[in-house]
């Protein structure tokens, strides 16, 4: 009897990955080896130490509830006269305080101010009372719901005396802003192309991570078998699996993308921990993903279940978090292609297909998912683990509005 356990688990091994070879070549998939029990990410999950460390749990996330409601009109009686212009300037050019109001507003002085919101430079002219000043500023949406502004006030960025400070700086504003270099201008500054070439392997440092990917690829795990023991050919194997994920997986009922299936799958089969978003799991995801290079993506939705997971991306795309208050369709919907702190907004198509990527600005390598949570910081968000279903089905339904256009990896930006 001992010696016919060890029997069978090798015959289901060897049939294991007979499926996953077939599932990796096939239009169709069949069930590939799974551990579908432990987290897929480090528990408890910590945020990078580079970022910032703050803890907003006063505001909703992707997955809870907790921002403060619209408090409704608030009481300002008269003409502000009690506020400081100068304080008040200071504070809309502070991009400490979330990005300020230069970060989305054109403003006399100002170096490289937004356009994600109308030219402020003459807001002094346009007949607006202190009182509509005021709560606008507090909080926008007592006037328009779904505003992309921040409730500066409500949200406690700003204090009611800054507001008023700030009010009282907009009131002397009625000159045109005026550029001495055009490249301040968010209206006329040309579009400038990358320095570099993301498909040199001598500029671009996620080629030599695709490569380490592929020794890893041959490298036996604790149970003394290789992903490349089941994969004999994996340029053939691998060539559309990139441009057909993330994936719907049945058996637990979620979303699974290229980063969580390389841990799953590797539990299951060379017994290797390949966490998500540690360099090994990225170094695979990298080169797995290579292979499928110039593949137009093609993401269906055939299932009432991938269908209510891809509805499920779709809405909470539209979902208002962290104490900035925006949503992914803010900045990548009704604001892309405009110039917001110091960057243009990238449209929610094309957003997928180049990941995991060589981020300049960072000097690392980021995946889609390590995307999604310095989104959520950047707007002063609390993150969810990679592995979150939430992000999953963010990224179920945003690759799929990117069909036909082709998988990149590995890219590079800034």
């Amino acid at each position: 009897m001992k010696l016919i356990a060890p029997c069978i688990a090798a015959v289901l091994a060897t049939l294991g990955c007979i499926a996953s070879a077939s599932a990796a070549e096939g239009g169709k998939r069949s069930a590939a080896p799974l551990e579908t029990e432990k987290p897929a990410a480090p528990v408890p999950w910590s945020r990078y130490a580079a970022w910032p460390q703050a803890n907003w749990d006063k505001f909703n996330t992707l997955r809870t509830n907790a921002s403060p409601s619209v408090d409704g009109y608030q009481r300002v009686f008269g003409p502000i006269e009690d506020g400081n212009p100068e304080n008040g300037k200071k504070l809309a050019f502070d991009r400490s305080r979330g990005g300020g109001c230069l970060a989305c507003h054109i403003l006399p002085g100002g170096t490289l101010p937004g356009n994600v919101g109308p030219d402020l430079s003459t807001i002094g002219t346009w007949g607006r009372t202190d009182w509509w000043l005021y709560n606008y500023i507090y909080d926008p949406r007592v006037f328009n719901a779904n505003s992309m502004m921040p409730p500066w006030g409500r949200h406690g960025v700003f204090s009611p005396e800054e507001i008023r400070d700030i009010v009282a700086y907009l009131k002397t504003l009625k000159t045109p802003a005026q550029f001495k270099d055009p490249r301040d201008n968010p209206n006329q500054r040309v579009k400038e192309e990358p320095a570099y070439d993301p498909d040199d392997p001598f500029q671009n440092p996620a080629w030599g991570e695709g490569e380490r990917g592929e020794k890893l690829f041959a490298t036996p795990g604790p149970n003394g078998k290789s992903c490349a023991s089941c994969h004999k050919d994996p340029k053939k194997e691998f060539r559309t699996w990139a441009a057909r994920m993330p994936y719907y997986e049945p058996r637990m009922k979620k979303v699974l993308n290229t980063e969580e299936f390389i841990t799953r799958h590797a539990r299951a089969t060379t017994g290797a921990e390949y966490l998500m978003e540690s360099a090994e799991n990225n170094q695979l995801s990298i080169y797995l993903r290579s292979l499928g290079r110039g593949v137009p993506i093609n993401i269906q939705f055939r299932t009432a279940e991938e269908k209510a997971h891809a509805q499920r991306g779709k809405e909470l795309m539209s979902r208002k978090i962290g104490q900035l208050n925006f949503a992914c369709t803010d900045c990548h919907g009704l604001a892309a292609n405009k110039w917001i702190r110091g960057q243009y907004l990238g449209p929610s198509k094309d957003q997928v297909g180049h990941h995991p990527y060589y981020r300049t600005s960072q000097g690392d390598i980021w995946t889609i998912r390590k995307r999604f949570q310095w989104c959520g910081v950047a707007i002063r968000a609390n993150e969810l683990p990679p592995d979150a279903p939430e992000y999953a089905d963010i990224e179920y339904y945003l690759t799929s509005l990117s069909n036909g256009k082709k998988v990149n990896t590995p890219s590079m930006g800034h």
